[in-house]
């Protein structure tokens, strides 16, 4: 099989635009060259086959998506120190996933078979602001948690192209569903991408790039105006008292069409972040122990 992506010019940014827009089960790689190295952020499933040079490569965040192409490339990776388990190890990831026994061994063979995924030992750590000179053009990392604990963006200088990864301002929203995700710190990476300005900001799905900060910024905001919309839609739900696995099966997260191992564990950490948040508010109460009500 040969590499599935199309390349488009930002500066001296190449994105690497996966198949089908880089929507999932692909993603958007990038391609930034100096006059003394080349790297690869997030080599995708459309690199396999055809994973073009690079010096070393930087990971966003240890989900398979973003690193099912690492197999071509026998060079340095980086990603956030906060990530280097799960890059390291495919069972740490699949332990990330929080699934039960049985479907996490088929979470294991999917990364194993479909997305290539063998495990980096070798891989190294950054932490946030760590700079990663190529001559005449830097790649800075910018931590980003919340969707994981090492969920990063890259800020390429002198081109002001900022990689916002899986803050990905697509209608789907914001995902934190994952045993290391958390809401909190979703909302403040957020947060930071709105204060930094760039002249492009690139996705690692179908969103692609976006020009300009007043544009990106606006997108952003509808983006996290989901989890308003997913709080919303909870409260109405608690009008009558629910337990954790009743608001699992009413969704907050994805429609009712869609199945998977995947859709209840991540229904039930999403809800239980929201629970945690508007108790603190004082919006949600506990009526009995695991029974949840509007306050």
């Amino acid at each position: 099989m040969g590499a599935e992506y199309t390349e488009e010019t930002y500066g001296g940014v190449a994105v690497l635009v996966g198949a089908r827009r880089g929507a999932y089960p692909y993603a958007n790689s990038l391609l930034v060259r100096g006059t003394d190295a080349t790297l690869v952020v997030d080599p995708s499933l459309s690199l396999v086959g055809g994973a073009p040079p690079a010096d070393l490569v930087l990971v966003s965040h240890a989900h398979e998506d973003h690193i099912a192409g690492l197999d071509g490339y026998d060079v340095p990776v980086h990603v956030h120190e906060e990530d280097l388990g799960p890059l390291r190890s495919r069972a740490v990831m699949v332990a990330g996933f929080g699934y039960p026994p049985e479907e996490a061994d088929a979470a294991d063979r999917m990364l194993r078979d479909d997305f290539h995924v063998t495990g980096r030992p070798d891989a190294l750590g950054f932490t946030d602001g760590t700079v990663f000179d190529l001559g005449g053009r830097t790649v800075t990392a910018v931590h980003l948690p919340g969707h994981t604990r090492g969920h990063s963006g890259f800020l390429v200088e002198p081109d002001g192209f900022l990689f916002v990864a899986d803050i990905d301002l697509t209608s789907f929203g914001p995902f934190y569903g994952d045993a290391g995700s958390d809401l909190p710190d979703f909302e403040a990476s957020i947060r930071r991408c709105a204060d930094i300005d760039a002249r492009w900001y690139g996705t690692a799905h179908q969103k692609g790039v976006i020009e300009g900060a007043s544009d990106f910024r606006r997108g952003l905001a509808e983006f996290a105006e989901v989890i308003e919309r997913r709080e919303a839609a909870l409260l109405a739900f608690l009008a009558e008292p629910r337990t954790v696995p009743e608001i699992a099966e009413h969704r907050l997260v994805y429609r009712p069409h869609v199945a998977g191992p995947h859709v209840e564990p991540v229904e039930r950490r999403t809800a239980t972040h929201h629970l945690a948040r508007l108790a603190a508010r004082g919006l949600v109460r506990e009526t009995e122990p695991g029974l949840f009500r509007t306050a």
